[in-house]
């Protein structure tokens, strides 16, 4: 469930969830609308074909406007719904595909956020080349890339309403990440001066005049920008500027931006902003997470005031990080909930109490009993800092073989999300006695701008530590068996699951997914070279700096780790040849190594059965290598 609104009138939410009904690609998504006064009551208002997302209701809450590939897969496309009657109808379409879509504050016109066909998409989203048109030419023919080449330019447009028109209105030469209105006539921009992936890290907040089409800078960041969203009368710009390693995975703090460019970064008490949303011209709505615990709270413009209305150790949302969407301007809100232990479903929070409204439990808490305990925990590292972390101990008692799955990258952070999702293998390693091991070491999400840029130009350095202190305290608690290690993680959890393994031998298998194992090849060939240069701080070109020294290749010799090596072959960010290179050279030097590509999968594996397969081998490596 995605894409939480809340009507005007607080009575309906909308949100967009996936149907399963074979194990067949990507789930489609729908469109649906639940009754907040009626004890759960939920309608579809889509029915596709193919995937419908992105709802939001008009200011008036006469129609909803949403995105949908009916008319051809990948290709979305605005329409809008008419809630007294049902009738629906596409609005003209524009060059390239939607990915999100804003109401004029009047309502007579809607914002569209395009990317070119063939555009990449985000890494948390599958790092894969959006699906171009389909051309009529020879297959012989050779494809020529520039780097350049207008599909993957990414624009704003606008739909007029009255009109049935659409037109775009952000010129030639910004590419638009993310847009928001700013008032009835202006635009707030994040923009680059290149459609490249990774010129996402240099963007920079701009203002654009709809009438005029001026385009002028405001704000530069101090690092990465997000959660852009601007008040009601136009006045002021909400966005979160943090230390980011992937587009769209934004937590950090809050700042407040005019159109005249003066800014004020809030004091949110500590708590790492991912969610802002405008209730009224003076209130953003606003979650986020702290340590363990995912955080809602509502920021008063006038009174300088952030102020907490929940906080949960237990319960979070789904997404990379915590969504919620505002009921009224006091911080009551409307939620995705979930945990290690429970289904998502949808909650409201009012008067700083959580409610359910709609459970989507259709069997997983009975898989989850085997789940013996759900435990934060905190160790010193090496070096004195304190990095905290979730253990999920079988029922059985210790000590037990642990696999420690390392978090992707590396600016997030593990908290207590459902693992139907995309971690059934933890759910399998703890039914078959194992515990799973969950560390956030310097770097993750939540604990504030400090902790995050801790790792920026030492990746592979002073987190290392991290993680191996925490199976140290492990081992010294009596909850590990030093002779059952693992270490698996995804992205960032990939390169450190083969770096580990060269650099302290005590692990008995290793699951490596998306990995980096050269990060000269892989600032070459993937399309963010701009994070490997600020993640090591230095040059591909310097062969005695961090791209060499910290490539798991160049120590590969020192490890005799069984390695599973994983990738998808679409992997625009960390390329298949990543995961090929280090089982290469495990094999060169004598250590047990398997290759295993997925050939329609990018970054990460999404589809099915690819993901049903993706999770029994991950968990039959570890059976193989440290049974329970």
């Amino acid at each position: 469930m995605t894409d939480l609104q809340v009507s005007a009138d607080a009575r309906h939410c909308i949100f967009t969830g996936s149907i399963v009904e074979t194990m067949d690609g990507v789930p489609p998504t729908r469109i649906y609308e639940l009754d907040m006064e009626s004890a759960g009551d939920l309608r579809a208002l889509t029915n596709g074909p193919n995937s419908d997302r992105s709802a939001r209701y008009s200011p008036d809450g006469a129609r909803v406007a949403f995105l949908s590939d009916r008319e051809q897969p990948g290709n979305f496309q605005l329409y809008l719904l008419n809630r007294s009657d049902g009738e629906l109808f596409a609005a003209p379409p524009v060059e390239g595909w939607v990915e999100y879509l804003q109401w004029s504050p009047d309502g007579t016109r809607i914002l569209l956020g395009a990317a070119g066909h063939g555009a990449d998409v985000a890494g948390g989203q599958g790092a894969v080349a959006s699906q171009q048109q389909t051309r009529a030419i020879p297959s012989w023919v050779p494809e020529l890339d520039t780097g350049a080449e207008s599909y993957r330019w990414r624009s704003v447009w606008i739909y007029d309403l009255p009109a049935n028109t659409t037109e775009r209105v952000s010129g030639v030469n910004a590419n638009v990440w993310e847009a928001s209105w700013c008032g009835p006539d202006r635009i707030a921009l994040l923009a680059s001066a290149g459609p490249q992936e990774g010129l996402w890290y240099e963007a920079r907040l701009h203002l654009l005049d709809v009438t005029s089409r001026e385009l002028r800078k405001i704000y530069t960041p101090q690092d990465q920008l997000g959660c852009l969203c601007a008040s009601p009368d136009g006045l002021r710009i909400a966005a979160v500027d943090a230390v980011c390693s992937d587009r769209g995975i934004v937590a950090g703090d809050l700042v407040i931006v005019s159109p005249e460019g003066g800014r004020k970064r809030v004091n949110t008490q500590g708590v790492d902003i991912s969610c802002a949303e405008w209730r009224s011209d003076k209130h953003v709505l606003l979650a986020g997470h702290e340590g363990f615990d995912t955080v809602v709270g509502v920021y008063d413009v006038d009174a300088d005031r952030f102020t907490e209305t929940w906080r949960s150790r237990e319960l979070t949302t789904g997404g990379f990080y915590a969504t919620v969407a505002g009921i009224g301007v006091d911080g009551d809100c409307v939620l995705a909930a979930e945990s290690f232990t429970q289904s998502p479903e949808i909650g409201a929070i009012r008067r700083g109490r959580y409610e359910r409204l709609k459970s989507f439990e259709l069997g997983y808490v009975a898989h989850a009993a085997a789940i013996g305990a759900v435990e934060a925990r905190s160790w010193p590292s090496t070096d004195g800092l304190a990095i905290q972390g979730w253990l999920l101990r079988p029922l059985a008692a210790g000590p037990h073989p642990v696999v420690m799955f390392v978090h992707g990258g590396p600016v997030w952070s593990w908290r207590p999300f459902w693992l139907g999702r995309r971690a059934a293998a933890m759910l399998l390693l703890v039914a078959a006695g194992y515990a799973v091991f969950l560390p956030n070491p310097r770097g993750s999400g939540g604990r504030g701008r400090d902790f995050a840029r801790a790792v920026v130009g030492d990746m592979g350095g002073a987190d290392t530590q991290d993680f191996l202190s925490g199976l140290d305290y492990l081992v010294e608690e009596g909850i590990a068996d030093p002779k059952r290690l693992g270490v698996t993680g995804l992205s960032y959890g990939g390169f450190m699951a083969s770096w580990l393994i060269t650099q302290d031998d005590r692990f008995a298998a290793a699951v490596p997914a998306a990995p980096v194992s050269n990060h000269v090849t892989d600032h070459l060939l993937g399309n963010i070279p701009q994070f490997v240069s600020m993640f090591l701080a230095d040059r591909y070109d310097n062969p005695s700096g961090k791209y060499f020294e910290r490539s798991p290749i160049m120590h590969a010799h020192k490890t005799k780790t069984p390695t599973l090596n994983i990738c998808g072959a679409l992997d625009r960010c960390t390329p298949p040849e990543e995961a090929a290179q280090f089982h290469s050279v495990l094999r060169l030097n004598g250590v047990k190594s398997a290759l295993l590509t997925y050939p329609e999968e990018g970054h990460g594996v999404r589809k099915f059965p690819a993901a049903i397969d993706y999770a029994a081998r991950v968990a039959g490596w570890f059976h193989e290598h440290m049974p329970p």
